[in-house]
């Protein structure tokens, strides 16, 4: 239980999820607007990140992720 709870406190950045996804910032995006990809979380002015718990929801399955 308690690593669920880290997981779901946990934020990653862009960098993060490219390497864990192995999609580039462009393909990204484009599956955001899509709505096919978690969207993202603004951190600040300049700065966004993604709720682990989304990205592991996406990597168990791409095909059939909606968000």
């Amino acid at each position: 239980m308690a690593e669920q709870i880290q997981t779901a406190l946990t934020i990653l950045r862009r960098k993060q999820v490219e390497a864990a996804t192995g999609l580039s910032r462009s393909s990204i995006y484009q599956r955001i607007k899509e709505r096919t990809f978690p969207a993202a979380i603004q951190l600040g002015p300049r700065a966004v990140g993604w709720r682990a718990g989304d990205i592991e929801a996406f990597l168990a399955n791409p095909a059939e992720y909606k968000a």
